[in-house]
């Protein structure tokens, strides 16, 4: 929790510094203070916080615009704060990048926990993000060598044990990984059809 990084994004400069205050007394840092959409994002990207606190109408943005730009790039995960509770906004952030919503005035018994969860769900969505990346990686590397095998039984009548083995000492004496052993072959072996 102490040392997080904070942003700021609402167009009450009051509102801000209360926020600040509150948020400074719990061991958060403050790194940048916006007051439009424009701002929010140059400040995100520039800043690079790991929280994102914004009023939900923020002025020069339409609608979540701005959170569905900073969800696009993983910047961090945005808490939406607003007034009254808009239904039509509500409805937005819930298919939208937003982590936590709360509505003015804050206090610390809601603004923690939201903050909170905020973080340790976007550290989750890129934890398994990252997993699904390397599993996307495995699988293709694993079509790769199975096509490989495949060609090498069609074209040189090879077992599939055989063609397996076959990759498996390329790969050792190249010393480079299977995948791109199965890459070369499947190039050999498709240029020569």
């Amino acid at each position: 929790m102490f040392g997080r990084r904070v942003l700021l994004a609402d167009p009450d400069p009051e509102f801000r510094r209360k926020l600040k205050d509150l948020l400074r007394q719990h061991g958060y840092l403050v790194v940048a203070e916006a007051e439009d959409g424009r701002s929010t994002l140059q400040a995100a990207f520039r800043s690079q916080p790991d929280l994102i606190i914004m009023e939900g109408k923020i002025p020069g943005s339409k609608g979540l615009e701005v959170a569905r730009l900073i969800e696009e790039n993983r910047l961090a995960p945005v808490v939406l704060v607003t007034s009254h509770t808009h239904r039509e906004l509500v409805e937005e952030a819930k298919f939208s990048s937003v982590y936590g919503y709360l509505t003015k005035p804050i206090d610390d018994n809601s603004l923690i926990p939201t903050i909170e969860m905020a973080l340790a769900t976007f550290k989750r969505l890129i934890r398994i993000e990252e997993e699904n990346r390397k599993l996307r990686k495995k699988l293709e590397e694993k079509t790769l060598v199975e096509r490989a095998k495949r060609l090498l039984m069609e074209k040189k009548g090879l077992s599939e044990q055989v063609a397996h083995r076959y990759l498996q000492k390329i790969s050792m004496d190249q010393s480079c990984s299977l995948a791109r052993v199965a890459q070369q072959v499947i190039s050999s072996l498709t240029r020569t059809s």
